[in-house]
């Protein structure tokens, strides 16, 4: 069963730098596709990157790219998204989770059914 548990979150200035990481405690992470997911505050939760389950495909949403990294370890059950030059606007709760959509849903949220507990991260202009 999957058991997802994100940690790295924190508050920075605009500018800095964060790293999340998610670690699957069931060690089913290597079946699914993972995203990223975030939800500021009175907005809807939006994928902001998303990966296929063997690395082969990878999305960003358009205002991170660049700036946000994702990576995944099968072989240890962790992903990590490298967050640089944040911006006030990243202000969110970001939340791991798992899925098996087909690629052409690959971003779509509704397409994730295991969540982690979220982090939260706090950029300060």
């Amino acid at each position: 069963q999957v058991n997802l548990v994100e940690s790295g979150g924190g508050s920075v200035q605009a500018g800095g730098s964060l790293r999340l990481s998610c670690t699957d405690f069931g060690y089913q992470l290597e079946y699914y596709a993972i995203a990223w997911v975030r939800q500021a505050p009175g907005k809807d939760r939006e994928a902001v990157s998303c990966i296929t389950n063997k690395a082969r495909d990878t999305y960003y949403l358009d205002s991170v790219k660049g700036r946000f990294t994702f990576s995944r370890n099968n072989a240890e059950g962790t992903v990590q998204l490298r967050m640089n030059n944040l911006k006030a606007e990243d202000t969110a709760i970001y939340y791991c989770a798992v899925g098996r959509p087909i690629l052409s849903s690959l971003r779509q949220v509704s397409s994730y059914g295991y969540w982690g507990q979220g982090t939260k991260v706090d950029v300060s202009s």
